[in-house]
């Protein structure tokens, strides 16, 4: 069961492979929003083995309604997630609430397909952001110009080689952009930034055209997301950058809180220094009673850059 609209590259991905697999595609009665309930119904009344999500903006509501109700999920075998990330904290909350079931972080874009994977079991302690590469992934240095080893210090391109699209149709600039041509093998590079550790899995470390540049350090607020994300009174956040005489640009937190969870600003940042350098801190929290997403489920980083400029 897709959860996530079809205008959403992984519903397509997992609803055509199913289908073309011989499987049977759930369709929720409800498709213009995601309801949490309406899920675990249907999962219950049809004895689905797999249910499709986008990130904590759908994890975190789904994980509330299995934690409140009384459903049979004695079906549900995988939570797949794609397109956006499931934190850590949602993960174990899905994994005790459910300890039959398996969860699968799936990473791709539209221009690259499957890139990689990670599978979290009940038992194991789970994390964001570190992957499993499939065939042909690779990550790229800076320039674009040759492929990076296992254990390479900073970021790189992430990258896609083997089955690569031949372009964006009648925009040959931003298909020379996307498909670069290195050392006579084509690949697709959509954006994301990246790590392969020492033992070469991956570490995905955000989106480049999200990332803030603030006192000379790159911050990618994906990572600022994660940190802030695992706090019990966050419901949802967004993080993005805004114009700082001093940093040139600062890091700003877009929060909605859970109903009646009372926290301070400080407190806040003081869970994400938990797990973050100083540097990416934010910088200033902005309350909003609910983060803007897209019906897929992504982040608007437009609404959250206008949510976080500084009133008059």
């Amino acid at each position: 069961m897709p959860c996530a609209p079809f205008m959403h590259g992984a519903a397509h991905w997992m609803a055509f492979i199913a289908f073309t697999g011989g499987n049977t595609i759930v369709i929720p009665d409800i498709v213009d929003r995601f309801d949490p309930d309406e899920t675990l119904r249907q999962v219950e009344h049809l004895g689905v083995n797999i249910v499709l999500i986008v990130g904590d903006a759908f994890g975190k509501p789904l994980v509330e309604a299995i934690e409140a109700g009384d459903y049979d999920l004695s079906s549900l075998l995988v939570v797949v997630s794609g397109g956006a990330a499931l934190s850590a904290g949602v993960k174990d909350r899905l994994l005790e609430a459910v300890p039959t079931m398996m969860i699968m972080d799936g990473l791709g874009a539209s221009e690259t397909g499957a890139q990689a994977s990670q599978l979290t079991s009940p038992g194991q302690s789970a994390v964001t952001g570190s992957f499993a590469p499939a065939a042909g992934m690779v990550v790229l240095d800076e320039d674009m110009s040759v492929e990076l080893v296992a254990g390479h210090d900073g970021a790189g391109w992430l990258a896609q080689a083997g089955r690569v699209p031949l372009g964006y149709l009648g925009d040959e600039d931003k298909s020379r952009r996307t498909f670069p041509v290195v050392g006579g093998v084509r690949y697709a590079v959509p954006g994301d930034r990246a790590q392969l550790a020492a033992d070469g899995s991956l570490v995905l470390l955000g989106r480049d055209s999200v990332t803030i540049n603030t006192g000379g350090e790159k911050v990618f607020a994906e990572e600022v997301e994660a940190a802030l994300a695992g706090h019990h009174a966050v419901a949802d956040v967004v993080v993005c950058g805004r114009p700082s005489d001093r940093w040139g640009s600062e890091v700003v937190a877009v929060v909605a809180l859970r109903t009646d969870a009372e926290v301070s600003d400080d407190d806040l940042v003081a869970h994400a220094a938990l797990t973050l350098a100083r540097y990416k801190l934010p910088k200033a929290i902005v309350r909003v009673s609910a983060v803007q997403r897209s019906p897929s489920g992504k982040a608007d980083y437009r609404w959250a850059k206008a949510q976080a400029e500084p009133t008059a």
